[in-house]
């Protein structure tokens, strides 16, 4: 990393975790380090005096082309892919988020939560809370998120065995149910 306490974070998560770090939740402190970088990187910014130079916006000319930019979000990468006709005018846009990014993995913790939590045909006590929370976009900036999400989306959990037949299923969590409830209790499962 190229700040001081940035790295000196890095270092010390691959000690701890080793390169490459192989846990989901793991995501979420290395986005953390990663906001470090960026907060002392925007202290850099904000001390070079020619962040105040008045010749800050060039000149736009309208014209066909394309162009296309990725940047860090707190959920995955964003890119962003836009082609404009001769007046400068979107003609097509092609917006990969950071969803598309963390499928795999998500899909990868409920498998590894699935495998930890269901055992001959039984599943052990809270099972669909700790799917569900697999199955979610989170971001470390908002721990209760992925409840408030699942009952907005209505995600409800079957276990289906290898022979196709349904051995458990649970109904979605109902919004209003959640009303008056504290976020820290309703982040961390069943």
């Amino acid at each position: 990393m190229a700040t001081p306490r940035a790295q000196a974070e890095l270092e010390e998560f691959r000690s701890l975790f080793g390169r490459p770090a192989q846990l989901t939740l793991l995501y979420h402190w290395a986005r953390l380090i990663e906001d470090v970088y960026a907060y002392e990187h925007a202290i850099e910014i904000l001390e070079n005096p020619g962040i105040t130079d008045p010749n800050i916006r060039a000149k736009v000319e309208p014209k066909a082309g394309r162009g296309v930019g990725c940047v860090e979000a707190p959920r995955g990468t964003l890119i962003h892919d836009y082609s404009t006709d001769d007046n400068g005018l979107i003609t097509r846009a092609n917006l990969i988020v950071g969803t598309t990014h963390n499928l795999g993995p998500m899909h990868m913790s409920v498998n590894q939560a699935a495998k930890a939590l269901i055992h001959d045909g039984r599943s052990t006590r809270g099972y669909s809370t700790r799917l569900r929370w697999r199955s979610a976009p989170t971001t470390p900036e908002f721990p209760a998120q992925p409840i408030a999400w699942m009952a907005i989306t209505g995600i409800s959990v079957a276990v289906i065995d290898s022979n196709g037949e349904l051995i458990a299923k649970d109904a979605p969590i109902n919004p209003d149910s959640m009303a008056g409830l504290d976020p820290k209790s309703r982040s961390r499962g069943a």
